[in-house]
């Protein structure tokens, strides 16, 4: 159980994470900060640099028995904070928008916690994983060969959610976030003087076309199974010249299915429509993908034991407000063994998650861990 110290000085914790973000791939500070932090806890094995900046801390019973992976993320996001708080971002351009430094705190909760007991058989890892936001890290940890010293029986992560009464969860098996992946599409033409453009290749009609074609590709209600979705993101033509008719176009978009076996579908139906114009138009098309996160699916067997610790605990669950549009690289793990992600409300009128005034409420910390905690003693005694 965390004393009221413990949850004083994990809140003043996660506002010195707050202050101090770094972006995916870069987290090194924030990796030797979680090590610093749980050294007391006497883990019995610490792993660090894994999939880049990733930390996994070991607390072994000694006995036989299942392994449970509980997962954080490590990695802020390129946002000027307008929140306003006293521990604001001190990192110009980037801050923790998203609520990872919260959920790494729970995290070090849980190690606080079983620093003093360890499970009574198996063992837990605490896996505080690096670069979520842009996909990379889960896939990156998985890639590692000591993920093998550590490959769970079971998974769990959380996730705060705004707009979902304070302290309240949702829950359900299956579906729980989008598969989606970034597409980048670049046109290629032929530069010319703007008082000839006739003896250049330019791009602008091709992407005046592309760009309201892509959207169209989506169909399908978000509740339908075969849902997908086309967002543009970002388009760039030419130089900021008034002298040049432009000869190259970059066009960004990001693609989003419910189900991993649609996004190939939709991949290659995006890929048809810009070769098919670039080629009306006499232009090269070069097409590549980034970001790209498999749908994360709650497996039936985790669910039940994130339900058996909440129910335990007297706190309320459903299964509203889910499935999610948004994207998260967890499910990645799920198709290693049994996972499940839970949502855990941060407030109806919460700011959202990724707005600039958005910061993680510090009375989840507590909250968090006690449902954690309960379905890994509930698993390992």
């Amino acid at each position: 159980m965390l004393t009221n110290r413990d949850v004083a000085e994990l809140t003043a914790w996660r506002k010195h994470l707050h202050q101090h973000p770094e972006l995916s791939n870069e987290e090194e500070r924030t990796a030797a900060a979680v090590v610093a932090f749980l050294a007391d806890t006497a883990p019995d094995k610490v792993l660090t640099g894994l999939g880049g900046h990733g930390v996994a801390l070991v607390y072994d019973s000694g006995t036989d028995g299942p392994t449970v992976m509980i997962r954080s993320e490590l990695d802020a996001l390129p946002i000027e904070e307008l929140s306003g708080a006293a521990h604001a971002s001190l990192v110009p351009g980037r801050s923790h928008m998203c609520g990872h430094d919260g959920h790494t705190t729970i995290l070090a909760a849980l190690g606080r916690q079983f620093g003093r007991a360890r499970p009574s058989r198996g063992r837990v890892v605490l896996l505080f994983q690096p670069a979520e936001e842009t996909g990379d890290g889960a896939a990156g940890v998985i890639a590692d060969p000591r993920f093998a010293e550590f490959a769970p029986d079971l998974a769990f992560s959380l996730h705060n959610l705004p707009g979902v009464p304070f302290g309240e969860v949702r829950l359900k098996v299956g579906v729980v976030n989008c598969a989606s992946r970034g597409l980048r599409i670049v046109l290629e033409g032929k530069t010319a003087h703007s008082s000839m453009p006739e003896t250049g290749t330019s791009p602008m009609i091709a992407v005046s076309r592309i760009m309201p074609a892509l959207p169209e590709l989506g169909r399908g209600r978000f509740e339908d199974d075969d849902f997908r979705m086309v967002t543009v993101t970002h388009a760039r033509m030419g130089e900021a010249v008034f002298g040049v008719a432009p000869g190259r176009a970059e066009l960004w978009a990001s693609l989003r299915t419910r189900r991993n076996e649609d996004m190939a579908n939709l991949c290659a139906a995006a890929e048809a429509l810009a070769e098919g114009i670039a080629a009306e138009h006499g232009l090269r098309c070069i097409i590549d993908y980034h970001e790209i996160f498999a749908a994360s699916l709650n497996a039936p067997e985790a669910v039940e034991h994130l339900r058996r610790a909440l129910d335990n605990e007297g706190i309320r669950h459903t299964e509203e407000a889910l499935p999610m549009r948004a994207s998260e690289d967890f499910g990645l793990f799920g198709q290693g063994a049994p996972s499940a992600m839970f949502f855990l409300g941060a407030g109806e009128r919460h700011p959202s998650l990724h707005n600039p005034d958005y910061d993680f409420p510090d009375d989840l910390i507590p909250i968090g861990a006690r449902i954690f905690m309960r379905a890994a003693r509930n698993i390992l005694g």
